[in-house]
């Protein structure tokens, strides 16, 4: 008889612990269905925005603007099960961490231009200029070509030393969040700074888009000049004034008494664009209990449209 239930134990426990794993067999397999279904309904919201991107883009070839209220604006897909929605932004209109360097011969050389910048932007933010100086210098060290520190900088000796060592990357960002293993970027300078860099695929300085920035973009419009040159506020009402229609002339912009006054460089003046050619785009996808969310960039020049970079990561 003991051992008749002892048998009896045995057989029950095998079959508790077989159905448990059968659940959770059950539960991962749907798991995996909504997630897979999530990511063809983001790609869906890929293909929706490019094409609309590619008309806004032609509608206008001189000039990208605010008509038609796309930027920013929560649009709601149609899909079949659960919701999409969707929101496109200026994908330019951004510190550009690549602009740090400069490309010649196929070697990337640490860009003074592009380090004053950051500089100038960390300080409108309110980040010490002291602080600020070196962390820009190791951002250019993190990205350029050679082994040899900017004065102030930080090359491959400044991380092995590191609790876990690792080396300078010595190649374009490829996202914005790189950033955060740069020399001197702490979780403080990294909160501070994430909504306003981006990594463009191409070292150039950040080409921003005057049509499209946002009077609380004024941060960006200030980081064209040494730091203090052009207060947060005249920023901020410069852009507020900007004509319905935009600018229709970099001549009308720069021809300003508030900018002209500034005396920009002719690599600022260059920078400074009336059109857009890189546009970010913001996913969600609810699919039952998971929510999936998403960022790509899309590229619009030359068309048609492409997405050249993508990333999502599932909520809960």
């Amino acid at each position: 008889m003991l051992s008749v239930l002892l048998m009896v134990a045995v057989l029950a426990v095998i079959a508790a612990t077989t159905l448990d794993r059968l659940t959770l067999s059950s539960r991962l397999t749907a798991n995996g269905n909504s997630l897979t279904q999530a990511r063809i309904f983001s790609y869906a919201a890929e293909n929706i925005a490019a094409a609309r991107i590619e008309d806004l883009v032609a509608r206008d070839a001189a000039q990208t603007t605010l008509e038609g209220g796309w930027l920013g604006r929560e649009q709601i897909l149609p899909v079949p099960i659960g919701t999409a929605a969707a929101v496109v932004r200026d994908g330019a209109n951004c510190f550009n961490l690549n602009s740090l360097v400069t490309e010649d011969n196929g070697k990337l050389f640490a860009s003074s231009y592009g380090q004053q910048q950051l500089v100038s932007l960390m300080v409108s933010l309110g980040i010490d200029q002291n602080s600020a100086i070196p962390v820009a210098a190791a951002a250019a060290d993190w990205a350029d070509s050679d082994s040899m520190a900017v004065p102030g900088g930080a090359e491959d000796e400044a991380y092995r030393g590191s609790s876990v060592p690792y080396l300078t990357a010595n190649r374009l960002y490829s996202h914005a969040s790189e950033f955060r293993a740069v020399k001197g970027v702490t979780q403080e300078v990294y909160s501070r700074l994430s909504r306003w860099i981006c990594a463009l695929p191409e070292p150039i300085l950040s080409p921003l888009n005057v049509n499209t920035l946002l009077p609380e973009q004024a941060p960006l419009l200030a980081m064209l000049f040494p730091p203090g040159a052009l207060g947060l506020q005249s920023a901020r009402s410069y852009l507020a004034k900007r004509p319905s229609s935009g600018y229709g002339s970099l001549i009308r912009f720069w021809g300003a008494p508030e900018m002209a006054a500034l005396q920009p460089s002719q690599q600022v003046q260059g920078q400074v664009k009336l059109t857009s050619e890189y546009f970010l785009l913001e996913t969600r996808v609810t699919n039952g209990d998971l929510v999936l969310e998403g960022q790509s960039m899309i590229d619009a020049t030359p068309a048609p449209a492409r997405v050249i970079w993508r990333s999502w990561g599932e909520v809960r």
